[in-house]
């Protein structure tokens, strides 16, 4: 049986709530490493006092990635995604600190049948410990279908 939601199951105006996930100095240690991104405003806390947000704050794209974890972690996407289809919007609104507590929050904003699968267009943000914004983008993500489940 799949686990996941089919195309069918994406009714515009439901919404997905992830589970929450602190952001720690070793994420952002471990982000840079793998992209190479070392700007001091993520890993050198004197440079980063002199800024605007007054100590390192996290990667954007760590932020964006660290959301894509969350939506799958709430099951919707298991066994039944099919392509990760693209990013719309994509805005960086407010600062990830270290310590702070973010979750993906997402809305199903439009779908689309195709030949195979349905694109889904889903509007998502990560809201941190307070509740503040501080991403939003549109997901696109192309779904299995009901009638393709167990075909290859």
């Amino acid at each position: 049986m799949v686990k996941g939601w089919f195309f069918e199951d994406f009714e515009v105006g439901k919404e997905i709530v992830s589970p929450g996930r602190t952001v720690t100095e070793a994420d952002i240690v471990n982000f840079a490493g793998l992209t190479g991104d070392w700007h001091p405003l993520h890993t050198d806390e004197e440079y980063a006092k002199k800024t605007m947000f007054g100590r390192r704050i996290a990667h954007g794209a760590l932020t964006f990635a660290i959301m894509t974890g969350l939506l799958v972690r709430t099951g919707v996407f298991e066994e039944t995604l099919l392509a990760f289809y693209g990013i719309d919007k994509l805005r960086f609104t407010g600062p990830v600190y270290i310590g702070d507590t973010i979750r993906a929050v997402a809305r199903v904003a439009d779908r689309e049948e195709k030949e195979r699968g349905g694109l889904v267009t889903i509007e998502a943000k990560v809201v941190n410990q307070r509740n503040e914004e501080v991403l939003v983008c549109a997901l696109r993500v192309l779904m299995m279908k009901k009638s393709e489940a167990g075909k290859s």
